[in-house]
């Protein structure tokens, strides 16, 4: 078990200390547990490009986009749940349909562009609202953990759907909606491809779009050629920042990767039990 630990974690390290070590004395070799040349270069460099921005970006659209999805497909789980609901079996058969078919990548942005989201923020957000799956786990939930009689008790001292809702489902049903919450917020985070086909200003550019630009940028021959046009390695010309004898692209990429994937791992560990309980929800049957 300690090899096993000993191989998943070493690459995340290895990362770790070349994004701390120069990156000239990285090209030498034999940098394998510690930096041997310490430098915080690597990072100055990403920070003050557009870094900021795009983090803002990323953890805006997170949040917002976690809240929306979680609060809508859970509305409509809960009225796909009620017997009494009209049409129910129809509206279960035609959100079925859309996770098995799907019109493909040009009809997507067609209508993208047609609802004004090409270039703006919300496209991060509105798409995302429903998941059909999600919704399926949390009908699941509903109708198996969320007991008839307190429903019953609710409607009869006068509380409508939305009081039964907010008042009586979600509380009883929190342990889903951390578990789903982390799924669609670690979804939101890692989402490069909205930012890279959707959206061309380059100032509302999530945090992993600016990494995949970054990465292609500094491995390209041009990078000095293009570092004038493109905000993400403008920070690379500045005297005061950039030392061509300590700083490669590889440690820049190093430095970058650990700065996007940093806040995701510090949130797992304390939302590991709800990730085992979603993991869990839907597999035992009685």
């Amino acid at each position: 078990m300690i090899a096993m630990s000993f191989l998943f974690l070493y690459p995340f390290w290895y990362i770790l200390i070349l994004s701390f070590n120069e990156g000239t004395d990285t090209l030498k070799g034999g940098v394998y547990f510690y930096p041997r040349k310490f430098t915080l270069g690597n990072y100055k460099i990403v920070i003050n490009t557009v870094f900021g921005n795009a983090f803002m970006i990323s953890a805006a659209r997170t949040i917002m986009g976690t809240v929306g999805a979680i609060l809508v497909t859970a509305m409509v789980a809960y009225a796909i749940s009620r017997e009494e609901l009209l049409f129910r079996g129809f509206f279960t058969t035609l959100f079925f349909i859309t996770m098995l078919f799907g019109a493909g990548l040009i009809p997507y942005y067609l209508q993208l562009r047609n609802l004004n989201l090409i270039n703006n923020f919300w496209v991060y957000v509105i798409p995302g609202l429903f998941s059909v799956w999600n919704m399926i786990v949390m009908k699941t939930y509903f109708k198996s953990n969320v007991a008839e009689s307190l429903v019953e008790s609710a409607r009869m001292d006068g509380a409508g759907y939305a009081t039964v809702f907010f008042m009586v489902v979600l509380p009883l049903s929190l342990p889903l909606l951390a578990a789903l919450s982390l799924f669609t917020a670690v979804g939101h985070w890692n989402d490069w491809f909205s930012g890279a086909y959707y959206v061309s200003n380059l100032k509302i550019h999530p945090l992993q779009t600016y990494l995949y630009r970054m990465l292609k940028t500094v491995e390209s021959t041009a990078l000095a050629s293009s570092a004038m046009k493109d905000p993400t390695t403008a920070g690379l010309q500045e005297a005061s920042l950039y030392n061509p004898r300590a700083i490669t692209p590889v440690s820049v990429k190093m430095a970058t990767i650990m700065l996007t994937t940093g806040p995701i791992l510090v949130i797992y560990p304390f939302l590991q039990r709800y990730f085992v309980k979603g993991v869990m929800i839907g597999s035992i049957k009685e």
